[in-house]
């Protein structure tokens, strides 16, 4: 599983690649966590709004901080 976090390392992007690396942990899965920083790369997602949550090259979510548990659920599809 590829979890990617876009966004250009303001504070809110740091929370959700914490939590995101926090639910991969209490999940015990195997996932490779990377962070998108290029403004390039992110509007090719269609993202307009950052922060943003990406699996496996799906945008899950967008400009709002996903909590620790709203993560696990959607990695638990």
């Amino acid at each position: 599983m590829k979890i990617e976090i876009l966004g250009v390392g303001c504070p809110r992007c740091k929370q959700l690649t914490a939590n995101a690396e926090a639910a991969v942990k209490e999940l015990n899965i195997q996932a490779e966590i990377s962070k998108v920083t290029d403004i390039g790369k992110i509007t090719e997602y269609g993202v307009m709004m950052t922060p943003a949550l990406a699996v496996d090259g799906k945008i899950v979510s967008s400009g709002k901080v996903l909590s620790r548990d709203e993560i696990k659920k959607l990695l638990a599809k």
